[in-house]
């Protein structure tokens, strides 16, 4: 699937590709809306049903990523209530292993997330990941998110990387499509970002089921 020779950078996302996507999703989709109906005093249904849409709206913005914006918009305190479910947080198989192999072989290791720093300090207290990597890159301190291709003009200036010898790994399509559009040569996405969800289709992208797949 790839040619280790030619690769000297290796760009990671966390949530659903390193991560386990459980965490959020049971986070979004459960807790939020249980913290919310109990703040408003609604049955949780009636919660779901104001909050869906508000995700959605702001879906492939900073906004959806930024825990203070939601902490604004909800009247909660996100960042507390990640706390509380932490336990949910979780490394994918195979994950230490790889970042080990990347070392070894003398790849330059970057994470590049979305996550608002907040999220990132909880999960890489909760995971300890961070040793392994050179870089860690959080698209807030851009003020773009990975969706968009100028993000991938900033990171550049930011980390120099021959865009020809480069490999994004990455759960979102959106992304993939984005870095593919700056130029990144080599693209991968996750069958199974959530490990409580079934496989999904990644379209044209070529993908792993864990990163088994693709160790050196």
């Amino acid at each position: 699937m790839l040619d280790w020779n030619n690769i000297s950078t290796v760009l990671l996302d966390m949530d659903g590709t390193l991560l386990d996507l459980h965490f959020d999703n049971y986070f979004w989709q459960h807790h939020v809306p249980k913290r919310y109906a109990e703040k408003n005093e609604l049955h949780i249904d009636d919660a779901r049903d104001i909050l869906i849409p508000k995700f959605r709206s702001a879906e492939g913005t900073m906004d959806w990523y930024c825990v203070d914006y939601w902490s604004g918009q909800l009247d909660l305190d996100i960042a507390q209530l990640k706390a509380e479910v932490d336990h949910l947080i979780a490394v994918h198989p195979h994950v230490v292993e790889f970042l080990e192999g990347m070392k070894a072989k003398g790849k330059h290791v970057a994470l590049v997330t979305n996550a608002h720093q907040k999220s990132l300090m909880l999960k890489m207290d909760r995971t300890a990941l961070h040793h392994h990597f050179d870089d860690i890159i959080c698209a807030h301190d851009f003020g773009l998110p990975k969706e968009e291709p100028e993000f991938w003009s900033r990171l550049n200036k930011k980390l120099p990387f021959n865009k020809e010898q480069t490999l994004l790994v990455d759960d979102t399509l959106s992304v993939l499509r984005s870095a593919k559009q700056y130029g990144i040569k080599n693209l991968l996405a996750v069958l199974n970002p959530d490990s409580q969800s079934p496989q999904r289709d990644t379209e044209e992208f070529q993908a792993i089921q864990d990163f088994r797949d693709i160790m050196p």
